[in-house]
């Protein structure tokens, strides 16, 4: 079920109005609805996903159980080293067995050896990335004493399959969410109506931007050979576009839903593209993906703490591993060592938390040195998105190299022209965004203090154009991850 579909329309009413009128004394009750709302949410893509999602939850329950009666070292380890296996296996074989098989079986005919070997027709579940960190979270940090393993089983299930963030995060931990199912849960109506700016944010992302830099950014990628320099180049913007609007939109919508239910999800992006430099844009960008990898695999990796090597390991190992987690595909992984080779001067440098605090803050206009150190960062930032969008590193490198064998076709305006009605929609986009940089999102503190008139004139406007310029229905882009 989309966000941005007829049938979410219809879904989120009903189960909104049977939580608060109907469930509202019961607690259990309402942790129950929220795990058969979400069970019907996911199910209505492949119902037959569902016991993936069932038999994680069954798995990771049970280790937390016996980490709690078990003070034996050795037998603490195999629990936890039980829910990983599982958990990673599953989304190891759906994920990248074909990618493994297929480069297994390339490798031995580089060096003359032929193997037989066929691939698998298999569908990946949409969400497993995202479900399969959050539950393998708890497990890991029951394990460490960082939180006491619960015994009520409908809660946990609410936990690993609460709907809003299923799919595409934010990746939560079990920290910060679980304990928000085990207390009683009042409706805040200042908090639903924050709730719902969000959601309207968060669709004008998806459906205004997203989708319709995406009508452009696939024409020109997927025919990237009958175009010229400028066109490429605008490809690149489009898509750097698409994926920021499409992911934080969704993000948005996920985390204003959960507003509307009681519940407050962790923040999954802080405005990236005004970063001005690639450690504060990775501060910023995909943020429980980020800090997942920092806390569960950077950290206990020896992090920054050690010498020259291990920093430099540390670091391509967290961004590979973070590229790989994208897709079975190597451009996902050249990807990946990019922002490892633009992050390590900055990590070496010890200068990769200078920019901390919220660029230009309290002013209108950024410094000179702030304008081109984002400037500088942006176009890092676009250059590395060729590699993640394109087909494979071929068609990376060929797209790079026709972007400037004609110098020249940046200069004609034509080209610009032809996209100019997208292009004036970014660039709104990007002012709204500055304007709000300071606040949870964009919209947030925007015209609260304007008279009611004017204020709902901008929420209208804001639907109007989601209907004006909205297509047709296109799936969230990181469901394929």
């Amino acid at each position: 079920m989309l966000f941005n579909s007829i049938d979410f329309a219809i879904f989120l009413p009903i189960v909104f109005l049977l939580y608060w009128f109907v469930a509202n004394k019961n607690l259990r009750l309402q942790n129950f609805l929220i795990v058969a709302a979400s069970y019907l949410f996911y199910g209505w893509w492949d119902w037959r996903f569902l016991s993936l999602i069932l038999f994680s939850s069954l798995i990771d329950y049970f280790v937390g159980l016996g980490l709690l009666k078990q003070e034996n070292l050795i037998k603490r380890k195999i629990l936890l080293w039980t829910s990983i296996i599982v958990n990673l296996g599953f989304l190891g074989f759906f994920k990248y067995y074909n990618f493994f098989l297929d480069n297994f079986v390339a490798a031995f005919s580089f060096f003359g050896t032929e193997i037989n070997a066929n691939s698998l027709n298999i569908i990946l579940p949409v969400g497993i990335s995202f479900y399969t960190f959050q539950t393998l979270s708890y497990s890991v940090d029951v394990y460490k004493r960082k939180l006491e393993p619960t015994k009520d089983f409908i809660a946990f299930s609410a936990f690993v399959s609460f709907f809003p963030q299923l799919v595409a995060g934010p990746i939560e931990r079990a920290t910060h969410l679980l304990p928000q199912f085990y207390k009683h849960r009042t409706f805040d109506y200042s908090k639903a109506v924050d709730g719902m700016r969000q959601i309207l944010w968060g669709l004008f992302k998806k459906i205004v931007i997203a989708d319709n830099c995406a009508e452009y950014a696939n024409l020109i990628f997927n025919n990237s050979s009958d175009y010229s320099g400028s066109t490429l180049f605008l490809g690149a913007l489009f898509f750097t576009f698409q994926i920021y609007c499409d992911f934080s939109g969704y993000s948005d919508i996920a985390i204003g839903t959960s507003r509307l239910f009681g519940f407050d999800l962790m923040r999954n992006f802080n405005f990236p593209y005004f970063s001005r430099d690639i450690a504060e844009f990775w501060r910023r960008w995909h943020i429980s993906l980020s800090t997942w990898f920092r806390d569960y695999l950077y950290i206990p990796l020896g992090g920054s703490q050690g010498g020259t090597w291990m920093k430099v390991r540390n670091t391509f190992i967290i961004f590979i591993v973070s590229g790989f987690w994208h897709g079975a595909n190597w451009t996902f992984i050249v990807w990946g060592a990019l922002n490892a080779i633009y992050f390590l001067p900055l990590l070496l440098a010890k200068k990769n938390r200078s920019n901390l605090d919220i660029v230009a803050q309290g002013k209108l206009f950024p410094s000179l040195k702030e304008f081109f150190l984002m400037g500088t960062t942006f176009s890092m930032t676009v250059f590395a998105w060729i590699f993640f969008r394109a087909e494979n590193i071929e068609h990376a490198l060929q797209y790079i190299t026709d972007i400037f064998k004609h110098p020249g076709s940046f200069l004609m305006f034509s080209v610009f022209w032809e996209y100019h009605m997208i292009l004036i929609l970014i660039s709104i986009f990007m002012i709204i965004e500055w304007i709000g940089r300071e606040g949870q999102y964009a919209i947030s503190r925007l015209g609260l203090n304007w008279k009611p008139t004017l204020r709902y004139s901008m929420y209208y406007a804001i639907i109007i154009s989601i209907f004006w310029f909205g297509g047709k229905e296109q799936q969230f882009i990181y469901f394929q991850f």
